[in-house]
């Protein structure tokens, strides 16, 4: 099986605006379809992907580029899921190991920022093993953060 990062396209935007999370994961994560909107009206700092395994949409990811009010070259991924009958496969690995290349790929990158719910505990196991190290509570003390710095 092949993972890819694909555009986020009126010939796949239905399949992402349905892909099913389990129930308890809900609360941690806004809608693919508001962020696909917001991305909508912010299209030179916020990419969205579809997630692709093979030919099938399995998730959905959007990562936001430094805008005026960022440091340069401070990126952020804002959302990240996969469908929760694809989760424990290594495709969500894969997925946000092919987004951090792309990433890093830029001329400017810095570092790459994530988030979660604190009481998150597999999405922290999750982004401690693709090497992201925890900064504490955001500025609204809502989520955690957490990092990777790129030399």
């Amino acid at each position: 099986m092949t993972i890819s990062l694909r555009a986020v396209t009126a010939d796949n935007f239905d399949i992402i605006s349905e892909l099913p999370l389990l129930p308890q994961q809900r609360d941690y994560r806004a809608s693919n379809d508001y962020s696909i909107a917001q991305a909508s009206f912010y299209p030179a700092t916020m990419h969205t992907r579809a997630v692709y395994c093979d030919e099938e949409v399995i998730g959905f990811l959007m990562f936001v580029s430094p805008d005026e009010e960022d440091p340069p070259g401070h990126y952020q991924i804002w959302r990240f899921m996969v469908d929760h009958r694809r989760q424990g496969q290594g495709h969500g690995r894969a997925a946000l190991g092919l987004a951090l290349a792309e990433i890093r790929a830029r001329p400017d990158a810095r570092s790459i920022k994530i988030c979660y719910k604190p009481g998150n505990t597999n999405a922290q196991r999750f982004y401690a093993s693709m090497g992201f190290v925890e900064t504490g509570m955001d500025a609204d003390g809502c989520d955690m953060l957490a990092i990777i710095d790129i030399a």
